[in-house]
């Protein structure tokens, strides 16, 4: 399976109660931090739901 990398690139101050529980399931706790994770469809839908606060790579 691929493997991404996600960083977190904007603050998750203002953002709905529900997507701050999706950036710390995702294991981001600090602006800049870089997490890796397998691309399975339920850490893709997790991404999507906070796409404008990350920013995602493939791992290499």
């Amino acid at each position: 399976m691929t493997k991404i990398l996600v960083k977190q690139v904007r603050s998750k101050i203002n953002c709905p109660e529900t997507q701050k529980r999706t950036l710390e399931s995702l294991g981001l706790r600090k602006l800049g931090q870089v997490v890796e994770h397998d691309a399975s469809p339920a850490v893709l839908g997790m991404v999507n739901k906070v796409k404008h606060l990350v920013s995602v790579e493939e791992a290499k």
